[in-house]
């Protein structure tokens, strides 16, 4: 049974033997339901502005056209979204896991009851006098 039509009655169709057996053929290769083929086959040609009597020549570039807009629009969504993606997600969470790892020595504050112990210098503070140096 057909999901969603279960519950619908049967209709006759007045068809031509010799279409009707290529019909069946075509549902056999589509695996589906007679009354199924039929609807998708009306919804391909309603969907898509043709008609079967028609040539696709013209209306084959124009689908081709719309398909690649619709690849197009298709496309850069998927692109918004990454990018999207990688401005709200990635890259804050790249900056906390780094601040995180990186190794930021504290700051070294002295103590206030820290003395400052002076550095000793190599310098002579205090000379002999020679007896040389009065004469100068």
């Amino acid at each position: 049974m057909d999901k969603g039509y279960e519950k619908e009655r049967f209709e006759k169709l007045g068809i031509k033997i010799s279409v009707a057996i290529r019909f069946r053929q075509f549902c056999k290769k589509m695996s589906k339901s007679q009354s199924m083929t039929l609807l998708l086959m009306i919804d391909f040609f309603e969907g898509n502005g043709i008609s079967p009597a028609e040539s696709m020549g013209p209306h084959m570039e124009t689908l081709e056209k719309r398909m690649s807009l619709l690849i197009k629009k298709r496309i850069n969504g998927m692109i918004a979204i990454m990018k999207d993606i990688e401005k709200n997600q990635t890259k804050p969470t790249v900056a906390m896991i780094q601040s995180l790892f990186e190794e930021a020595e504290p700051s070294k504050k002295k103590l206030i009851l820290e003395k400052e112990i002076p550095k000793q210098k190599n310098e002579i503070r205090f000379r002999e006098k020679l007896k040389n140096d009065n004469e100068l």
